[in-house]
């Protein structure tokens, strides 16, 4: 027979192991992240968005949809981007190849059916510059500052544009892109799965008024992220200076992404004027037609004469980066 001392020490340090291992299990796989696992710059927010705009393109075959988001930090976002889609004094962008619009069968016959009253002057000395566009999803290109064309469809179908404007050398070539998003505030469509995270990619030739090409898309551009999701574990984003890297984040699938997060930067008043200093921004990353699943869109593969002299560029994460500023300077 055991001493009644020895039971009830021993009864005494089962209880304490059973409550160690209560503590150890508290924080278990089925628990939310929190935002303590996050220690970048970024204001982070989790879950859906609020429709501010239920669709700036009903044509379209997916629904471009506009809304807000607050952060943990109280700050309020657009999302997916602040545009100006439905900003008048915005030029559109002429028709290179698209579905709602016009299709030309060649850059040649686009570029010999342009209106020249679309030429959008910035300066009224300068030489007329051509370029040719093609984004996913939408685009916003500004030169010097100023509004030179707007993708005519934020999200889908494809579509591509030919844009024309007169500038004095040296200039600056300043670009918003969105990848657009179904489920507002996390970055993801439904696809193959109701929260498949899609990719972007943008490619754009720029020509003189002798054809000559004076400015290409490439890893000599500059590309800044604003806004990445969907960020499955807080704990992966990582940053180096102006690097904002989510190299290590999953872009799996999900049935349920409801409770995913997304970090956002605020974008700077001037980042599209000539005056920006982005020497300390991290250089565009380039990427293949077949790695952006392009090789079946044809108001790309239609034009390959002008985009083979391009490359794909985007931020470092053509998947979970969805608000990518780029920039380039023409000497």
């Amino acid at each position: 027979m055991i001493p009644f001392k020895i039971l009830v020490a021993m009864l005494f340090a089962l209880s304490l192991t059973h409550c160690s291992n209560n503590d150890n299990n508290s924080n278990s796989d089925t628990d939310e992240p929190s935002t303590s696992e996050y220690d970048g710059t970024a204001s982070v927010t989790q879950g859906f968005g609020t429709t501010t705009a239920a669709n700036l393109f009903p044509q379209g075959q997916r629904v471009a949809a506009m809304g807000t988001i607050t952060a943990s930090d109280n700050t309020v976002w657009t999302v997916p981007a602040d545009v100006n889609y439905t900003d008048d004094s915005f030029p559109f962008a002429p028709d290179l190849n698209n579905p709602y619009g016009t299709q030309y069968a060649s850059a040649s016959a686009a570029l010999a059916a342009f209106d020249e009253n679309d030429i959008i002057e910035v300066d009224a000395s300068g030489e007329v510059i051509t370029a040719y566009l093609f984004a996913d999803n939408y685009f916003e290109l500004y030169v010097n500052g100023i509004p030179v064309g707007k993708d005519a469809v934020p999200f889908t179908e494809f579509n591509s544009h030919i844009v024309k404007f007169r500038v004095n050398t040296p200039f600056t070539i300043a670009m918003k892109l969105v990848d657009w998003e179904e489920n507002l505030g996390l970055g993801s469509e439904n696809q193959a799965t109701p929260y498949h995270p899609g990719d972007g990619g943008m490619i754009a030739v720029f020509m003189d008024e002798n054809e000559n090409i004076i400015a290409s898309t490439g890893s000599d551009w500059k590309a800044q992220t604003f806004y990445t999701a969907p960020i499955q574990d807080l704990s992966c984003p990582t940053e180096n200076g102006t690097a904002r890297s989510t190299t290590n984040c999953s872009t799996a699938d999900a049935t349920d992404g409801s409770n995913f997060h997304g970090l956002h930067w605020e974008v700077p008043t001037n980042w599209n004027s000539t005056g920006f200093d982005d020497s300390n921004w991290p250089s565009a990353t380039v990427y293949t037609s077949s790695e952006l699943g392009m090789d079946n869109k044809i108001a790309y593969t239609t034009y390959l004469d002008v985009f083979d002299n391009a490359e794909f560029i985007w931020s470092t994460n053509v998947i979970l980066d969805n608000e990518v500023i780029v920039r380039y300077n023409v000497e």
